[in-house]
C-alpha cells in the first residue's frame, strides 16, 4: 500500500496547480484594468499565458490517472488565455490590408530621454534614417538627479527636419511633413502659463490634426505613465502607494484619450508607449473600438521592450487606427542601443 502513495501525489499536485492557474485566469479577467493592485501581477510576461498551460498539458498527457478529464480542462485554460499572450495569428496568413487612398509613413518611438544619454549626432541620424512622414516621439526630456527635467532642442529639431511642422506638449513631440490644422487639447485644457512639470505629469496625449492630401487626419501621440517605481522596495508602503497613484494617473489618460477619439469625426491613428501589455485589461476600451496595427505585422510575437531580461518579451508600444485608415505595413525597428524601446514603423493609407 505504501508503494502506491508516491505515484498518487503526482496527479494530485498537477490538479492543484491546474486549479490555481484557473483561479489566476479568472481573477485576471475580473480584476485587470479594474483594480489598482492588479497592475503588479500584470507585470508578468504575457507569454506566461501560453507557457504555463502548455507545460500543464504536457504533464497531463504523461500523468495517466488524470489524463482523461484533465487534458480537456487544460486545453480550455489554454484557449481562455490565448488572447492575453500577444500572439499575432495574422502573421501566418498571406496578404495585408490595402486601400486605394493616399498613403504615408509613421514612426513612433519612446526615445528614452531624447539625445541626453546618446551621441546627439547619432541620435538625429537615426531619426532621419526612418524617413517618416510623421514622427510621434516620447520622452523629450532629460533625467537629472532622479527627476524628469525640461530640455530645449527645438532649434536642432528644425535644423535636422527642414520642412516638418513641430508640435510639442510636455514630453511629447510630433513632427509632420503635412500641414498642421490644429492641436486640440485631449481632456481638460491647461492654461498657457502652466509650468512644464505640471504639463509633463498631466498631459500624456498630444493630438495633432494634419492635412493629408486634402483630408484632415488626427494623430494621437501617447505615453501612458508607468505603473511601478523600481527604485522602491516591494516591502515598503511607498511602493504600493505609488502603484495606486499611477493607476489613477493611467485611468485619467485612458479616459481622456478614449473619449476624445470616440467623438472624433476625422480618420485617426493612435500610437505610442502605453506601458501596457497584451495581457492587461487597460487597453480593453481602445481594442474594442479601434483596430490594432498588429495584424499588418509579419511577427508571430511582436515585442517592443525587454527590461532586465534583455529580450523583447513585452509589447508596451501600440498603434491603433479607425476603419478609415488601413495599416499596410507594421513592424518594430532596431533602436541601436539608444532606447529600451523599439520604434514602431507603419505605412498607412486612407480609405476613400
Amino acid at each position: 500500500m505504501d508503494s502506491a502513495r508516491p505515484r498518487s501525489l503526482g496527479p494530485r499536485s498537477l490538479v492543484a496547480v491546474t486549479a490555481c492557474w484557473g483561479v489566476f485566469l479568472l481573477l485576471d479577467r475580473l480584476l485587470s484594468g479594474r483594480w489598482w493592485f492588479w497592475l503588479i501581477p500584470d507585470l508578468a510576461p504575457p507569454l506566461l499565458f501560453l507557457a504555463v498551460p502548455v507545460l500543464l498539458l504536457a504533464l497531463a498527457v504523461v500523468t495517466r490517472p488524470s489524463r482523461r478529464w484533465l487534458v480537456p480542462v487544460v486545453v480550455a485554460l489554454l484557449l481562455a488565455g490565448l488572447p492575453r499572450t500577444g500572439l499575432n495569428p495574422a502573421a501566418l496568413l498571406p496578404g495585408r490590408d490595402r486601400a486605394p487612398g493616399p498613403a504615408f509613413t509613421v514612426f513612433s518611438w519612446n526615445t528614452e530621454y531624447w539625445d541626453t544619454t546618446d551621441d546627439p549626432d547619432a541620435f538625429y541620424r537615426y531619426l532621419r534614417s526612418r524617413d517618416a512622414d510623421v514622427y510621434l516621439l516620447q520622452e523629450y526630456l532629460a533625467w537629472v538627479q532622479e527627476t524628469p527635467t525640461r530640455i530645449d532642442r527645438l532649434d536642432r529639431i528644425r535644423q535636422e527636419f527642414p520642412g516638418y511642422r513641430v508640435a510639442v506638449l510636455g514630453e511629447l513631440v510630433t513632427l509632420s511633413r503635412f500641414p498642421v490644422l490644429a492641436t486640440p487639447a485631449v481632456g481638460a485644457a491647461l492654461p498657457a502659463d502652466t509650468p512644464w512639470e505640471v504639463t509633463f505629469a498631466r498631459k500624456k496625449v498630444l493630438r495633432t490634426d494634419v492635412d493629408v492630401h486634402g483630408r484632415a487626419v488626427s494623430l494621437y501621440n501617447v505615453h501612458i505613465p508607468v505603473q511601478v517605481d523600481t527604485r522602491q522596495s516591494v516591502f515598503g508602503g511607498d511602493f504600493y502607494r505609488t502603484v495606486r497613484a499611477a493607476d489613477a494617473a493611467r485611468r485619467e489618460q485612458y479616459t481622456a484619450l478614449e473619449s476624445d477619439a470616440a467623438a472624433n469625426h476625422h480618420p485617426l491613428l493612435i500610437a505610442g508607449d502605453f506601458n501596457t501589455t497584451p495581457a492587461m485589461g487597460d487597453l480593453s476600451g481602445l481594442r474594442a473600438r479601434f483596430r490594432d496595427a498588429r495584424s499588418a505585422s509579419g511577427d508571430l510575437y511582436p515585442g517592443s521592450w525587454g527590461g532586465l531580461l534583455g529580450s523583447d518579451l513585452w509589447r508596451l508600444d501600440w498603434a491603433f487606427t479607425d476603419r478609415r485608415v488601413a495599416v499596410e505595413r507594421y513592424s518594430f525597428a532596431d533602436q541601436r542601443g539608444m532606447s529600451d524601446h523599439r520604434g514602431q514603423q507603419l505605412r498607412v493609407a486612407l480609405r476613400p
